[in-house]
């Protein structure tokens, strides 16, 4: 059964996620988590609080929270109602990143899925807060849904690598099998000043040729010094439902996430972003 961790913050942007997660899933079994952390929400008006107020107030939010959560929980069973899935909700006086890393590894969760934006929707940015802080720090693949983005089935999956990573096997069958229902094509797009791979990079490769082998690759190379913008031109170009990037160290993604401001990116992402962790976890 997947396991699939959805945090909400009750926003238009997050319920967008949520019902682009029940499509995506719609044919596997699948056990999701919905769930909503509010300590930010406790402290958010610092002059009202004491610590005799301080319990009153979590009380209060704690109690819409769980309100809250059982009215998205009615509103996903009315415009899904999949025998194959199952549903938790949990209302969480944390924070956000922190109770993601709890149920992440208390239940050997696959993927989180969320909004690229929470509330505040800062268009000028790529990245809420609270996604990038996911995307960084929960070990565990995140799956990014731009606002507004309407659900398109994934026929056409792009997936930027330097061949340089001794990828995962639990988490390019996630990718496998996101896939194979919609019969996507997934361009491995290799971004280099040359063509030439070394033994290493070969053996990557083959590594993913076989973990893939559901899905039909196209092993691409595109010659440019500039990853973020050879990403972004290829996106536009070639009609591309998903992106997949892994974050590890001294990966595309870390360059991008780690050695440049996100939000200065030129990569302005309008379309559902796929990170893999490339971590060791227990094998599904």
């Amino acid at each position: 059964m997947r396991k699939i961790l959805v945090p909400t913050d009750f926003s238009d942007n997050a319920m967008n996620a949520i019902q682009y997660a029940l499509e995506l899933f719609k044919y596997e079994r699948s056990d999701f988590f919905i769930m909503h952390a509010y300590q930010d929400e406790t402290y958010a008006d610092t002059s009202l609080l004491s610590q005799e107020t301080l319990k009153k107030v979590t009380q209060i939010i704690g109690d819409k929270s769980q309100k809250q959560l059982e009215n998205t929980l009615k509103k996903i069973k009315s415009i899904s109602p999949n025998p194959r899935h199952t549903y938790n909700i949990i209302s969480s006086n944390s924070m956000l990143m922190d109770e993601a890393d709890k149920i992440v590894d208390k239940e050997n969760i696959d993927i989180i899925v969320m909004g690229t934006r929470g509330e505040t929707d800062d268009r000028k940015l790529t990245f809420g807060s609270h996604t990038l802080q996911v995307l960084k720090y929960v070990q565990c693949p995140v799956l990014a849904i731009p606002a507004n983005y309407k659900y398109t089935q994934p026929k056409h999956i792009l997936f930027p690598t330097d061949y340089m990573i001794p990828y995962k096997r639990r988490e390019l069958k996630l990718l496998c099998e996101m896939a194979s229902p919609y019969r996507a094509v997934i361009d491995m797009l290799y971004i280099s000043k040359s063509d030439k791979l070394s033994l290493r990079q070969e053996d990557n490769r083959k590594f993913i040729n076989e973990n893939l082998c559901k899905n039909s690759i196209n092993f691409k190379t595109v010659y440019n010094k500039n990853i973020t913008n050879a990403i972004y031109i290829y996106i536009k170009e070639n009609k591309t439902d998903m992106l997949v990037m892994v974050n590890t160290r001294h990966s595309f993604l870390e360059s991008i996430l780690f050695k440049s401001t996100i939000d200065k990116m030129s990569l302005h992402l309008d379309i559902p972003f796929l990170a893999l962790q490339n971590i060791r976890r227990v094998a599904v």
